[in-house]
């Protein structure tokens, strides 16, 4: 895995945002090291981008620290990997579901974070970008679980941007709205017309332009930090208000 690029972490990268990030990256001048548990398709990735594919599962301790033993020199991790599960009141809550949210969008950034900063510190310009969502600044009814995950992450990333102040390290929230990725496929159990159904009307965000995003702050100038990145649709002007076209 040794190479003359900076190493680029970047978790939940077999699909959607981690894809779009890897390969952007990766065109930035990156080596890019792309983890996630679909170990075929990352490793399709990789080839493609030159990169290079390790399995990675953020819920499991044992595999947050077998990868990050095989990361050398990282200088960039971007926490991609996380998602929803269900769409219940508070009243009907599944646990199994709030488990799910919170072992992979809180846990899951905190052990790979906590596991790779000593090689992001050493690196001596390294750069923390976690992909949070507009739900960890607002609710909505029946998106407790998800909210609060996402509101719990964003927490530890901001708390991790005042505890290492002085050290040579940047830290990144990027906030996405509607997104058109696996995103609702998984949240609604593979249900692919409820799934459309969150984007009909309007044009969402494509992992792309969240890809875009992320490059853009990690690029910049070593001593310039853009600490909260929040970018939604256009036709969307928070978590519960959109405009359709019939």
């Amino acid at each position: 895995m040794t190479s003359h690029r900076p190493t680029a972490v970047v978790t939940g990268a077999s699909a959607g945002i981690g894809e779009a990030t890897a390969r952007r990256l990766a065109a930035e001048g990156f080596h890019v090291v792309l983890g996630a548990r679909r170990l075929e398709r990352l490793g399709t990735i990789a080839e493609e981008i030159d990169g290079t594919a390790l399995p990675l599962d953020v819920t499991d301790a044992a595999s947050v620290a077998e990868f990050a033993a095989r990361v050398e020199n990282a200088r960039v991790l971007v926490n991609n990997a996380g998602g929803a599960r269900g769409l219940a009141p508070v009243a009907a809550a599944d646990e199994d579901h709030w488990r799910w949210m919170w072992e992979t969008n809180v846990l899951g950034t905190l052990r790979v974070t906590k596991a790779l900063l000593p090689a992001l510190i050493a690196s001596g310009d390294g750069h923390v970008v976690t992909v949070t969502s507009i739900a960890a600044q607002e609710v909505y009814d029946n998106g407790a679980g998800y909210t609060s995950a996402k509101h719990a992450q964003s927490a530890l990333h901001r708390t991790l941007r005042g505890e290492l102040l002085g050290q040579p390290v940047r830290f990144t929230e990027v906030l996405p709205g509607m997104v058109e990725t696996e995103f609702s496929l998984v949240r609604f159990d593979g249900d692919a017309e409820r799934a459309r159904g969150v984007y009909a009307g309007l044009e969402p965000l494509t992992s792309d332009d969240v890809a875009d995003v992320i490059s853009f702050a990690v690029t910049r100038p070593s001593h310039v930090n853009l600490d909260q990145i929040v970018l939604k649709p256009r036709a969307q002007a928070s978590a519960t208000r959109a405009h359709r076209e019939s």
